[in-house]
């Protein structure tokens, strides 16, 4: 569990993303929960772990997203020491696209 977050102001959270049943409902509870500039964030921050994954350079990943070389870096950080998160959902993207 992130050291951010305690463990009750946390759960609820928890619960509520793994109780989302399609790509749709998840649009709409994060577009409820999360300010227009945190969406684009995340998903620049996924588009740059899946490119780092995929083992394109920093120079590649910033012409591709437009992401600053301190994004890059802490996501790249979170995809080798971070808590496995980024390693557990991106083979099961992968999986979907084929």
């Amino acid at each position: 569990m992130s050291k951010f977050l305690d463990k009750q102001s946390s759960d609820a959270l928890y619960r509520a993303i793994i109780s989302i049943q399609s790509e749709e409902e998840c649009r709409s509870f994060l577009e409820d929960l999360c300010t227009v500039s945190e969406l684009k964030a995340m998903a620049q921050r996924m588009d740059v772990a899946m490119l780092l994954d995929e083992g394109l350079i920093y120079s590649e990943i910033l012409e591709k997203t437009g992401a600053s070389s301190a994004t890059i870096s802490r996501v790249n950080r979170c995809l080798h020491y971070g808590a496995g998160g980024y390693r557990s959902v991106i083979p099961r993207l992968r999986e979907e696209k084929k």
